[in-house]
């Protein structure tokens, strides 16, 4: 049932084209905007918004989420729309769920796949794949009508399921496929293409692995597809004219330069638009992105003739762990080890960590490049360590321990005060801290035995973060506005405990305010208009006669938010578990989608829940050649 007409009156109008902003009127009727302009009359039954002072933009696109599992139990994504998002792609990362659950011969591939790489509890995961009742990925479409879908979704074709469901979970991470098989993945991934997926995702980052046993060194269905299977199925892709999405062979240079060559129309006759993860500053490794940026150039020019962004983070890349159980622990080996257990299975890991040889190995580890003239250490001191993760004690804060006096500090000055109580020249902070100090060895031992023992003593009940890139704002703000970047990698809806990137966009907006209207006004661009053509999809513009789905932001609120301060760990009673999410207070004060208010000045609308405001969008249903209301200039040619 289509609600009232409503009036936006004197807002701040980013229409989506990178365009300064206009200060007018905005009628929506019908689901559509009516009209633009200024002094609008408002009909009879209008609800009318009072925008002075407030900034009114198209609907939010968040371009690389792993929502497809939360809309399934929470289809209003309530997280993704209180910031303003109202369109979202999911699928990304060769992980899916278009094919159903997929559980034959015992097998359960959605806990397999998504709990270590996407770092979703097993318990969610089974519950997703008990209420999926389809096993086509034309029915997957359609049962998104049956939905009361928040945002707008839009789903690719997921590599890993895709071979999952033409040969089977153990044979697609054990052998390459026949010709047969190769033929049946075509076919699908046609089918897909005909029913108007977005595209099609894979992967190829190394610490990706399956989460049931006995593949639990074996990493996803994806990343055993040979070159000729991945060029195969792109080429598809690429004659449809739609996106694919891919993470590069991060260890090895040349494989991430013959893998990304695919998006070249001078090799391959026509550019395949490829969308990749991620431009973002390692903290161990600032090299990386100079680098991503170097073979973004090379790829997008006149010589290679593609069609390539890197997605870019707005925030800091802030991690959490418990005790080991973290993203970034999976591309160590001796810490991988420790996240092949199950989650709650705490005396498995005891056992691994009382191990002697394990002990050696894990000491060896922690100090590796840390110590003596060798080439692990060269490169650290250069800048272009191997790892994401530091090991260092002042790297790690602690969020929550057993021993509540540690919160908020490093645990390189709880080690240091350890030192200092062994030696007496110094003090416990507490009975408790001293009784908790008696437990360790005499003497403590260094860093490395130190983190050892607290993970004996603690495992999961160690709650720490660490900040693993993006530390550095004008790097940050380069990378975001870069024109052969698209803002992204939010990664929404995944590592429910670990990141907290649901206001991705919003940041971006906070970032551009520091530069002007102007500057928001192109942020604006890149965060609807630009994606949207990217995709193929005719959303992200403000124009009479486009589906009204659209945001208002208070730029009072945005200067005054500090993101780092409004993250919150909340219990979701939907999923059973507790997750990491990121509200600022009054910044967004209205979402609409379809012309139906969503969020409204800090609540959610008596409707929203109940009612269907997003739709599933399909390529096919919006051509790229389909005309606007308004000019479009070539946004998406190389710079």
């Amino acid at each position: 049932m289509d609600a009232n007409p409503t009036l936006f009156r004197n807002a701040t109008i980013f229409d989506g084209s990178g365009k300064e902003p206009q200060l007018a009127d905005l009628l929506v009727r019908e689901g559509r905007v009516a009209a633009l302009g200024q002094n609008l009359s408002a009909p009879a039954g209008t609800t009318v918004i009072d925008c002075a002072g407030r900034w009114l933009m198209p609907g939010l696109l968040d371009i690389h989420t792993h929502l497809d599992l939360e809309v399934e139990l929470a289809p209003e994504l309530p997280e993704a729309v209180r910031h303003g998002t109202t369109t979202v792609v999911m699928s990304n990362c060769s992980l899916g769920v278009a094919y159903g659950n997929q559980r034959r011969n015992g097998d359960d591939p959605i806990v397999d796949c998504f709990a270590r790489v996407e770092n979703v509890p097993k318990h969610v995961l089974r519950k997703v794949g008990d209420v999926v009742n389809w096993n086509d990925s034309a029915a997957y479409l359609e049962h998104f009508e049956r939905l009361p879908l928040g945002p707008n979704v839009m789903p690719m074709i997921p590599h890993s399921m895709l071979r999952i469901e033409v040969m089977g979970l153990q044979a697609s991470v054990s052998r390459e496929p026949t010709p047969e098989e190769l033929a049946r993945m075509s076919a699908l991934l046609e089918k897909g293409m005909q029913e108007g997926y977005a595209g099609f995702s894979t992967d190829a980052l190394p610490f990706h692995y399956l989460a049931n046993r006995p593949n639990t060194r074996k990493q996803i269905p994806t990343q055993f597809a040979p070159f000729s299977e991945l060029k195969l199925l792109t080429d598809i892709v690429r004659r449809w004219d739609r996106v694919w999405q891919a993470t590069p062979p991060k260890d090895s240079p040349l494989a991430t330069l013959r893998t990304f060559l695919l998006s070249s129309g001078r090799l391959h006759g026509r550019r395949l638009k490829t969308t990749a993860v991620a431009a973002i500053d390692l903290h161990t490794n600032h090299s990386l992105a100079k680098l991503g940026m170097a073979l973004s150039r090379l790829l997008n020019s006149k010589l290679v003739g593609g069609l390539f962004r890197f997605q870019a983070l707005s925030a800091p890349f802030k991690l959490w762990s418990d005790g080991v159980i973290t993203p970034i622990a999976e591309e160590i080996p001796e810490l991988r080890v420790l996240n092949e257990c199950e989650l709650d299975d705490h005396a498995g890991r005891l056992r691994i960590l009382n191990d002697p040889e394990y002990a050696r190995a894990f000491r060896a580890m922690w100090h590796k490049g840390k110590r003596g003239f060798n080439l692990a250490n060269l490169k650290r001191l250069l800048g272009r360590a191997d790892n994401v993760l530091s090991r260092r004690l002042d790297d790690m804060h602690v969020e929550s321990c057993p021993l509540t006096c540690w919160n908020g500090e490093t645990l390189e000055t709880a080690y240091r005060r350890l030192l200092a109580w062994q030696s007496g020249a110094g003090v416990a902070l507490n009975e408790e801290e001293a009784a908790f100090f008696a437990t360790f060895p005499t003497p403590a031992g260094d860093d490395a035995d130190f983190f050892l023992h607290l993970l004996r003593q603690w495992d999961t009940r160690l709650r720490w973060h660490t900040t693993t890139a993006n530390r550095d704002p004008a790097v940050v703000k380069k990378l975001l506005f870069h024109p052969l970047n698209l803002p992204g990698f939010n990664d929404s809806g995944a590592h429910l405990t670990n990141m907290a990137f649901y206001d991705g966009n919003l940041r971006t907006l906070k970032i551009a305010q520091e530069d002007g209207l102007q500057q928001v006004a192109v942020a604006v661009q890149r965060m609807t208009r630009l994606p949207a053509e990217f995709f193929g999809l005719n959303v992200g513009t403000l124009a009479p006669g486009m589906q009204a789905d659209l945001c208002v932001v208070d730029p009072q609120m945005l200067r005054q938010w500090q993101p780092e301060s409004t993250i919150e760990y909340i219990r979701r009673e939907i999923f059973d578990c507790e997750q990491l999410v990121n509200r600022p207070q009054g910044v967004v004060t209205q979402v609409m989608i379809a012309g139906k208010l969503a969020w409204n000045e800090g609540v959610y609308t008596q409707a929203y829940s109940r009612e269907r405001f997003g739709r599933v969008l399909r390529a096919k249903d919006h051509p790229a050649e389909l005309a606007l209301a308004v000019a479009r200039p070539p946004l998406l040619e190389a710079a």
